[in-house]
């Protein structure tokens, strides 16, 4: 008999790894693979069924359908070329950022393409600071965004598809043991 695979998804930026170690170390009734998914098909995967479960970064359009766990916030920064006046600071205000240019998303999953703008030394971008280290360069700098929103990571499922193992998974995401209670 084969065990049952528990496909579960993360954004750039999520790293999933204490979680899967977690769920290694327990005896559980099926295998987790990961399967890292693009910001702008966070939805589509699920919808598709190409993952289970997923990491996403909020906010995530109609969650009706979806049970939906906040998890974490994560801290907002700016980066910028380590040649730019603004990599002196060890932390920034949006009011330090007035007059100077910022790099606008052109669309979800383009943060390297930003970065690589950055390190010409031109201007700067705003990515949650998960992201900025992740497509962290040695010509750029991230910087806390000390007084700007927190985008927040969440796990979702389909509720039409909630069942025993994904709730097991969501125990293990919120540090259940074997021996906790819900």
């Amino acid at each position: 008999m084969t065990r049952p695979v528990l496909h579960v998804g993360f954004v750039p930026g999520v790293e999933p790894d204490r979680f899967v170690r977690r769920w290694r170390t327990g005896r559980r009734a099926a295998y987790l693979e990961v399967v890292p998914v693009p910001l702008s098909g966070q939805r589509r995967a699920l919808a598709e069924g190409e993952v289970d479960m997923c990491f996403v970064r909020l906010p995530l359009d109609a969650v009706e359908d979806l049970h939906v766990v906040a998890l974490w916030e994560e801290r907002p920064a700016i980066v910028v070329g380590d040649e730019n006046v603004l990599s002196l600071h060890e932390e920034i205000s949006l009011a330090d950022l007035e007059g100077e240019t910022e790099i606008p998303a052109a669309h979800e999953d383009d943060a390297a393409d930003r970065v690589a703008v950055v390190a010409t030394g031109v201007g700067f971008t705003r990515l949650p600071l998960s992201l900025a280290r992740l497509h962290h360069r040695k010509d750029t700098r991230q910087i806390p965004l000390v007084d700007a929103e927190p985008t927040r990571i969440a796990l979702v499922w389909p509720r039409a598809a909630d069942d025993e193992l994904r709730q097991e998974f969501v125990g293990v995401v919120r540090g259940r043991t074997s021996r906790s209670s819900r």
